[in-house]
């Protein structure tokens, strides 16, 4: 009797422990859980912790972290380049529209829905630029397909965080018609820069000229100008002595100078104005004039 009797408590615990792990579901953080009653999506879902469920329900977990996801493709661009791509797509799934998502999906949505997406999307961007402004815009071409993605993944309640463009392979062909341009690009740039610092030398020799040119014009000028002035104090001056001179001088005064400066000899002629003068023409001794008498 006590045999059967611990038998049945036996019995007992284990229809109770299989209860309990039929009618309770734990959902890890991280995690939303999908309720699914026979089969059908419950319009509901389950946040982290422990949960009393029904045996005839099932709970399944989907990722509600943010998830990265590398990918590789190719693309051509606008000018018919092949490229490589190699980038990564950070995203996260809404916990409040999970059960949608599952419904219309299931668990392996990124596999079925954001991978193929994806991949369409950066094509079609990658086709309206030429093959080297791909390298130049890589931050434009990641936001323009996060921003395609967004539009087309948010009603099913996927939010794509950021796309990133890790890089680009080209042909060799094309790889080599780049590094030649950027070689012929650099050699006529410092072709300009030497022919700039060329010309620019030569202004600057021909403005020292000029400048040298204008200085000694200016020199010229300027003692052009001091000889004429002094030539005119010069004159002036003399003119104001000879002024001074003509007035100081008289006829008394010249007559006077005349007779201190006569050295006894009468000139062979002589001549003046007025009454007071008069000629004397080939005076000699006293028998040359008796003579001529």
């Amino acid at each position: 009797m006590k045999k059967k009797g611990m038998i049945i408590a036996a019995a007992a615990v284990v229809l109770a422990a299989a209860a309990a792990l039929t009618c309770t579901a734990t959902v890890q953080t991280g995690y939303t859980g999908i309720v699914t009653t026979f089969g059908r999506v419950e319009d509901r879902t389950l946040e982290a912790g422990l949960h009393l469920k029904s045996p005839f329900q099932r709970i399944i977990a989907m990722d509600n972290r943010e998830q990265k996801s590398s990918f590789t493709t190719e693309a051509f661009s606008s000018d018919i380049q092949q490229v490589n791509i190699t980038g990564s797509i950070n995203y996260a799934i809404n916990k409040s529209t999970a059960m949608n998502l599952f419904k219309e999906v299931g668990t392996d949505y990124f596999n079925k829905l954001v991978y193929p997406r994806m991949l369409e999307i950066t094509k079609g961007v990658f086709s309206k630029y030429t093959a080297e402004n791909l390298v130049a815009n890589r931050q434009q071409l990641s936001e323009a397909i996060r921003e395609g993605l967004h539009g087309e993944l948010n009603e099913y309640g996927i939010n794509v965080i950021s796309v990133s463009i890790e890089n680009l392979d080209f042909t060799d062909a094309f790889t080599d018609a780049v590094e030649a341009k950027q070689v012929a690009a650099q050699k006529k740039l410092q072709a300009e820069i030497e022919q700039g610092q060329m010309t620019m030398e030569t202004q600057q020799q021909a403005e020292r000229k000029r400048i040298n040119a204008e200085a000694e014009s200016n020199v010229a000028k300027i003692n052009a100008d001091a000889e004429a002035y002094a030539m005119k104090v010069r004159s002036e001056a003399e003119a104001e002595a000879n002024r001074k001179i003509a007035e100081s001088l008289t006829e008394n005064l010249i007559r006077f100078n005349e007779i201190r400066t006569w050295d006894g000899k009468l000139p062979v002629y002589m001549a003046g104005e007025g009454a007071a003068t008069v000629p004397v023409l080939n005076l000699g001794n006293g028998t040359d004039n008796g003579a001529a008498e």
